[in-house]
């Protein structure tokens, strides 16, 4: 991840969660993959399908957003590789 990209996420994370969502839905909507990819939809319908069938089963096991949050802080204070 580039240092310009690190700084952006690590400024954004400390939005409040409403800015957070409108942020990452306007930066979604700018990457417009329908309108590339005819087979979007469906693709990610089997998708969601499958990753839910794994938490169903227990193959997987789900992540607290606050476990996530720290991991990545973690990254974020480490100095960039690029």
């Amino acid at each position: 991840m580039s240092t310009k990209a690190r700084r952006l996420l690590k400024e954004a994370l400390t939005l409040d969660e409403k800015e957070r969502a409108w942020l990452a839905e306007e930066i979604l909507s700018g990457l417009a993959p329908g309108a590339t990819d005819p087979g979007y939809e469906e693709a990610w319908s089997a998708e969601i399908k499958k990753r839910l069938g794994e938490l169903d089963s227990g193959k997987v096991k789900p992540v607290p957003w606050e476990e996530v949050e720290r991991h990545m802080r973690k990254i974020l204070d480490e100095p960039a590789a690029d």
